[in-house]
């Protein structure tokens, strides 16, 4: 965006950067920016080697204070007397939505998520935050979290944006009819 008028600075890459090769021009499909990154997982420039450092250390301190959390939790649950059913069942409840939280944030970089699916399970996601946050710490390990979802739908939408384009070759009205 042009910071002055705040419309669409065609000129630019999509990273911000000034026009790279491969680059959409004009009416080219755009890369979607993901969370904590922007587009710069598209050519791994603007600070992406510290974005995703910065993403594996964050996800992996928040789920360790989360999990400081949920021992204090446990501990009160323990003091109050309550007994060791209540206490099995606590334990097992967040291992089990944390196992499953994690297999869906996993499952969620490599694949589109069914939007009604996702909103049945918003709350066993929610009690299971700190799976979501250590799928996000060992993803960022490798890439940045949906980038390979990302990359794989970018290269598609560019291939086919490529053979719409390269496939016309001049004016069709100014065609030579054969008589």
């Amino acid at each position: 965006m042009s910071d002055e008028t705040g419309t669409a600075d065609t000129s630019a890459s999509p990273t911000g950067g000034p026009g790279k090769a491969g680059a959409p021009r004009g009416g080219g499909p755009r890369p979607e920016p993901l969370r904590f990154f922007g587009t710069s997982w598209v050519h791994h420039d603007n600070g992406y080697a510290a974005r995703r450092a910065g993403v594996a250390v964050g996800s992996l301190v928040a789920a360790a204070v989360s999990c400081l959390v949920l021992w204090f939790a446990y501990d009160g649950i323990r003091i109050a007397d309550t007994g060791s059913f209540v206490a099995v069942l606590v334990v097992a409840m967040f291992g089990i939505c944390s196992a499953l939280a994690f297999r869906n944030t996993w499952e969620g970089f490599g694949k589109r998520h069914d939007p009604q699916r996702q909103a049945s399970l918003r709350g066993l996601l929610a009690i299971g935050f700190v799976g979501s946050l250590l799928a996000y710490f060992f993803r960022s390990l490798t890439e940045a979290p949906g980038e390979k979802l990302h990359r794989e739908e970018y290269d598609k939408a560019r291939e086919a944006h490529e053979r719409r384009t390269t496939r016309r070759t001049g004016n069709p009205s100014r065609k030579k009819r054969h008589r």
